[in-house]
């Protein structure tokens, strides 16, 4: 039985610390040049020091090379890749091909971790990709549990599993959301076109609310629910899936950090005797006490009969 690293996204280095501290593995951060759908930035000039301090506590720094990347996007994109790679990041997660052949022009390999969003889907696309080099798959959030242990068993590289927070379900390029209110005749606010305060209904769920955000790389549209898989972390140890992701996104420092508390105590209890393992209600009571009433905790799509 693998010991899965436990890993979230931060907006800031006191977030890093801060998540370090309360037991997360490692931690994914970024900017929004080369960053899609991050909690906040850190830029380069952090990562360093950022870096170093992780290091000193046994922990992981990725960086978020994720974005959808343009002709222009591209240009710096090398010395961006090589200044990670002097600050010693453990690895880059990425999606675009071009990264990996700019990589590939760097004078010492950095790791990489695919992560194509939503087509990560099968563990044949997986392998591909660890041929070119990668040396982690970040699955896609729409699979069941069958699938992700299938692609798991099958993989020739680690897996990487989101278990806990906000997931997007679409995302455009456009300032969908500028474009709307000036239609309107109105101009968002600064903070509500970050994603505060903004949704999306439909018409026969009334009751479900899609958060829409906008921020220099588009508009995004989010999951109505947050995944929770506290309850269910054994079946994804014995699984010996390799990673397992919380996402920070859209939630205050304190709730993140207590999620990660939570999720730390679950692993570690269940690593020390799995036979005797009982889960205590008060790892999940103590999320739900800060959780946004208007938004259920779930399962997601593991129990979901999937296309896929």
């Amino acid at each position: 039985m693998n010991k899965p690293e436990l890993v979230i996204s931060c907006g800031s280095v006191a977030d890093l610390k801060q998540m370090i501290l309360a037991g997360a593995d490692a931690v994914i951060i970024g900017e929004d040049r080369y960053g899609l759908r991050l909690p906040g930035e850190v830029k380069l000039d952090e990562i360093g020091e950022a870096v170093a301090w992780a290091h000193e506590r046994n922990a992981k720094v990725y960086v978020a090379v994720n974005n959808i990347l343009d002709n222009q996007t591209l240009e710096g994109l090398k010395e961006y890749l090589a200044a990670l790679q002097a600050n010693d990041v453990d690895a880059i997660i990425f999606g675009d091909p071009a990264v990996l052949m700019t990589v590939r022009q760097l004078p010492k390999s950095l790791p990489l971790h695919w992560n194509a969003e939503m087509t990560s889907t099968n563990y044949a696309t997986g392998n591909y990709w660890g041929k070119q080099g990668a040396v982690r798959v970040v699955l896609a959030r729409e699979l069941n549990m069958e699938q992700v242990l299938d692609f798991k068993a099958k993989s020739d590289i680690p897996v990487e599993v989101q278990v806990h927070g906000i997931t997007n379900i679409y995302h455009s390029k456009r300032e969908l959301v500028k474009n709307y209110m000036a239609h309107q005749g109105t101009t968002p606010e600064e903070d509500r076109s970050k994603g505060r305060g903004l949704f999306l209904i439909e018409h026969e769920r009334r009751d479900q609310r899609y958060p829409v955000y906008e921020d220099c790389n588009g508009t995004h549209i989010m999951s109505s629910e947050d995944f929770c898989m506290l309850e269910n972390l054994p079946e994804l140890i014995d699984g010996n899936v390799d990673s397992l992701k919380i996402e920070g996104l859209l939630k205050s420092s304190q709730y993140n950090e207590t999620v990660v508390r939570s999720y730390r105590a679950a692993i570690d209890a269940y690593l020390a005797n799995p036979e005797g393992y009982e889960f205590q209600q008060e790892w999940l009571d103590a999320i739900v006490e800060l959780q946004d009433p208007e938004r259920e905790l779930s399962f997601g799509f593991f129990y979901k009969e999937q296309v896929y």
